[in-house]
């Protein structure tokens, strides 16, 4: 870039061609030779194709003036990644939101043509905004627009975090019950295919009516719903030892191999005595075999069940958060909202192995309220807390009913939010996590929704091994101003 001197020290006849230019700019607009004084102090710029004119790099804080040629604008993320804002062909002002904010700008500036330029510096900046009322005024109305358009920004990577987070879960979540589903009916094939050789085999063999009656009798045992035996380790393997240990008693081969699922479906050495009573010895072991591929047939049945429902809770948990943030004068169901949030997180909790409490009152009403964006509170509350656990914490969620309103509680046993943290927890872009990790609007987004959009309130309370952040909901949440519609653009 070359300084070609100041505004001021420009010939007349330069100053009125640069002043034409520059009217097209609307702050500039009314701005004619004798109030030109805003702008005695500027200096004139040529930038070449590729000048960087605003970013982090740079010391000094400048407000510039687009008079000729063309910039590209860029916002950088804290990972360093880019994401094109707009591109300016003359007749632009930037440079004004680190001025008046006093902020590191994160939107770098770079020319994409030799341009010509106007730099104010800082000193000359507050000069103008005292001096120029119609440029003050315009200069905050850019600062305005250009701030909600970097929240936009920052408010759309959060969702595509969240979305992020959404669809890793999902993604963890359904492929446990997927492949548990793929394994049982591969099992499943061979324990029919073993089931139908076994019954060809009795067929050959001729049963009498005293081993039909008890072949009947177990079966019916078998499927019939329910019949599922819930046993601690310990008393599992006490089953299998006792029933290997009869059926080697009673000659049947391989007792070791069908010992496991027999147990497993509570068939006990006295429910099984039928078998040895009626059975010939040599027809024993099939006999036992057919038992036990009906019993394998039968556990690999309720596996792919289980897996299916667990996808069809995951689906509906995924519809219910999605569908809850999209519909107004809703009832919520508090706690159904926090499983489906709990749901949707639990491929992070166990990676931690953490244990979740849920102390959860029955006295808790159904919430109505016009406004949305519960869900996103829960996701955040607990993503927060997940991320802050240790390996194998704890994390507790509870909800009571205090004075008329609904109070949910989630707690970690984290290190604890610093001291010097905690006044800025709930600012915008406040984060105590890695750069590239938080965006710091979370709890941000948390507290407008609860305080602006439910009339509600969040507080924390922290120290080291124990945090909780509590929110408080009024049972019937007051009708807030455009609470509809600002609930509807936050979601």
């Amino acid at each position: 870039m070359k300084n070609k001197g100041k505004f001021a020290d420009l010939p007349a006849a330069q100053q009125e061609a640069l002043l034409q230019k520059i009217r097209c700019i609307p702050l500039f607009a009314n701005l004619d030779d004798r109030k030109n004084e805003c702008l005695q102090q500027a200096d004139v710029i040529d930038a070449e194709s590729g000048d960087c004119v605003l970013g982090q790099e740079q010391t000094k804080r400048y407000f510039w003036i687009l008079v000729e040629g063309g910039l590209r604008a860029e916002y950088v993320e804290p990972d360093g990644k880019r994401k094109p804002l707009a591109t300016h062909h003359g007749c632009e002002t930037f440079g004004e939101v680190p001025l008046l904010t006093g902020s590191v700008s994160r939107v770098e500036c770079t020319m994409i043509e030799p341009s010509r330029l106007l730099r104010v510096d800082e000193d000359s900046f507050w000069q103008m905004m005292t001096t120029c009322p119609s440029v003050r005024k315009g200069i905050l109305a850019n600062l305005t627009n250009r701030q909600q358009g970097l929240q936009g920004i920052l408010l759309q990577r959060e969702k595509m975090a969240s979305l992020g987070t959404m669809a890793a879960g999902l993604m963890h979540e359904l492929n446990n019950p997927g492949s548990a589903a793929k394994r049982a009916s591969m099992q499943l094939r061979e324990s029919l295919t073993r089931l139908q050789e076994l019954n060809l085999r009795s067929c050959r063999m001729g049963l009498q009516p005293e081993e039909l009656g008890c072949i009947s009798d177990l079966q019916h045992y078998i499927l019939q719903p329910q019949k599922s035996v819930s046993m601690n380790s310990l008393d599992q393997a006490d089953a299998e030892e006792s029933l290997c240990e009869w059926l080697d008693k009673v000659g049947v081969q391989d007792s070791w191999k069908l010992a496991p699922p027999l147990a497993g479906m509570g068939l006990t050495a006295e429910k099984l005595e039928c078998l040895r009573a009626n059975f010939r010895p040599a027809a024993l072991t099939d006999t036992f075999e057919w038992v036990e591929a009906l019993v394998s047939s039968v556990q690999q049945l309720d596996t792919i069940e289980e897996s299916i429902t667990r996808v069809t809770e995951l689906v509906m948990a995924v519809k219910h958060y999605s569908y809850a943030e999209k519909m107004c004068c809703a009832a919520v169901d508090v706690h159904k909202s926090l499983q489906s949030a709990l749901m949707i997180l639990g491929h992070k909790i166990r990676h931690k192995e953490i244990q979740v409490s849920k102390m959860f009152s029955a006295d808790v009403p159904i919430l109505e309220s016009a406004a949305t964006g519960l869900h996103q509170v829960w996701m955040n509350l607990l993503d927060n807390a997940v991320d802050a656990a240790p390996q194998r914490g704890h994390i507790t969620v509870r909800t009571w009913v205090e004075d008329g309103n609904i109070l949910v509680s989630v707690g970690d046993d984290g290190a604890g939010i610093p001291a010097e943290d905690r006044k800025h927890i709930f600012e915008p872009f406040f984060t105590s996590k890695p750069e590239g990790v938080g965006t710091g609007l979370g709890l941000s987004i948390a507290y407008k929704i609860v305080t602006k959009h439910f009339g509600g309130d969040i507080r924390f309370e922290s120290e080291p091994g124990k945090t909780e952040f509590i929110v408080q909901l009024p049972q019937h949440p007051p009708v807030l101003e455009n609470q509809t519609e600002a609930a509807k653009q936050e979601a």
